[in-house]
């Protein structure tokens, strides 16, 4: 079954098909962060949705080319480098390195391209030339080049592709110098922006004078420098569809001439606690704040993978909860087939992954993705519990199966905790205490085990202990 993900382009579900004549690579960018302050939450979901894109990609035989960029140059960076009387560079590598750890914590696979968009200072300015020289971008009295709107879609291209954009409300010439503007705000919008003041040393020579890059221009020239001047997919959370992704086609096919992206995929917002993220509501979490509050990256990301990505999602506390108590369930069935299987392999059944790969292949969906997964694992703790009827290679084949649908997900476990040394031989003085008879001292030990962090769980082979 092919693969299908809804199209922002087409606003329809769609069979996705690569440009590779031979349908084997594909070229995937995904608008990565601004590095000006830590990411948050909501940040996490698109990159945690991109993750799962990628990883299915891949799962189903095609070789993947994955660019994030790192926006290190824009408006916010800048006052913040003005703000803290620090250079660009040592700004923004802090926080970029504490990007790539929260990315790391939550089981996210590394890009095999994060171009800084000050890296790629002589693409930008050699896209914004050919754009003047088409006659689409001119250069405004402040010295700054603006795209013209009324210019490009003279050409007979269109403004508007990723969303209907109501033109009787624009008034042509009018200009946005602000990388972020609102849809009501449809104007000419800044490729060039001349140096001013409060820029202070944030600036490069180009041939409109000194200045620096507009947000929108560096993606299409990082994009198209890295994939070429069209590819298959560019991700993004759909905040970005207007005016960023908007921008992005207009610039990239007006300097082109050609299609720049064939499937555009967004994922939804993000609610917290039932409303918009705010720091003046208490509910604005940066991964740092839920690792803080004891939540593994793992949970978190399986929280981020319950909804479906075109679904505004609630992340509540509540349901980090619920995500530890879910990975809980596989985890203990993912342990008891292998206690049965022992040293025993086989090849892993094909049942749980066929179902699982036909719910992503329908615009990944997540919901049904969970609902086949903990069917199974019902009917394999029937067969486990209470006394087990499978056999070693019938475990072992289970235990490929569940090993590769979590490794698929990027929740793989982790290998087991080592046992600390004191609290062996305190399991060893409850056996003992149990055997004498002494149930007084065997209970302490048990709540002493547990105010420690763990449990005692009794096996086939006798009692173990177990991390809460």
């Amino acid at each position: 079954m092919s693969l299908k993900l809804f199209n922002t382009l087409s606003r329809s579900v769609q069979d996705f098909n690569p440009l590779d004549p031979a349908g084997k690579s594909v070229d995937l960018y995904c608008c990565g962060p601004t590095v000006y302050d830590f990411a948050h939450i909501g940040n996490f979901r698109t990159f945690v949705f991109a993750d799962l894109v990628r990883r299915y990609l891949e799962f189903k035989g095609y070789a993947v080319r994955h660019v994030m960029n790192i926006t290190d140059v824009e408006d916010k960076i800048i006052q913040r480098v003005r703000e803290n009387k620090t250079t660009l560079r040592e700004y923004t590598g802090k926080f970029e390195a504490a990007f790539f750890e929260d990315f790391q914590a939550l089981s996210c696979l590394r890009p095999h391209d994060t171009p800084r968009a000050t890296e790629y200072i002589a693409d930008i300015i050699a896209l914004v030339e050919k754009l003047v020289a088409r006659g689409i971008a001119y250069r405004a009295a402040d010295g700054s080049v603006y795209f013209s709107i009324e210019k490009y879609q003279g050409c007979g291209c269109r403004y508007g592709q990723l969303l209907k954009l109501n033109f009787d409300e624009m008034r042509p010439g009018e200009r946005v110098s602000s990388d972020e503007y609102e849809k009501e705000s449809v104007a000419d919008f800044a490729l060039w922006k001349a140096r001013v003041p409060d820029d202070g040393e944030v600036a490069w020579p180009s041939p409109w004078g000194e200045g620096r890059p507009g947000w929108h221009v560096e993606c299409s020239a990082m994009s198209m420098k890295i994939l070429g001047e069209s590819f298959d997919l560019h991700l993004g959370g759909e905040d970005l569809i207007f005016p960023h992704h908007e921008d992005e086609i207009a610039q990239s096919e007006g300097a082109t001439g050609k299609p720049f992206v064939k499937h555009w995929v967004h994922g939804a917002h993000l609610l917290v606690e039932g409303k918009k993220m705010s720091k003046r509501l208490g509910n604005y979490y940066t991964l740092r704040d839920l690792l803080g509050k004891g939540f593994s990256g793992r949970e978190i990301r399986h929280l981020l993978l319950t909804a479906h990505y075109r679904e505004s999602f609630n992340f509540t506390l509540g349901g980090l909860q619920g995500a530890r108590a879910a990975l809980a369930r596989l985890d203990e069935c993912a342990d008891k087939l292998k206690e049965i299987a022992g040293t025993t392999t086989a090849t892993a059944e094909p049942e749980l992954i066929q179902k699982v790969a036909a719910a992503l292949d329908e615009d990944l969906n997540m919901s049904r993705a969970w609902g086949e997964i903990f069917e199974w694992v019902r009917e394999k703790n029937k067969l486990l519990l209470p006394d087990n009827k499978l056999s070693p290679e019938q475990a072992a084949a289970s235990l490929g199966a569940i090993n590769k649908i979590l490794a698929l997900l990027g929740l793989e476990k982790a290998g087991a905790e080592e046992i600390p040394a004191e609290l062996t031989a305190l399991l060893e003085q409850r056996q003992a205490a149990r055997k004498a008879k002494d149930f007084k001292r065997s209970d302490a030990i048990r709540d002493e085990l547990k105010a420690k962090g763990w449990v005692i769980e009794d096996t086939p082979k006798g009692p173990k202990l177990k991390k809460l």
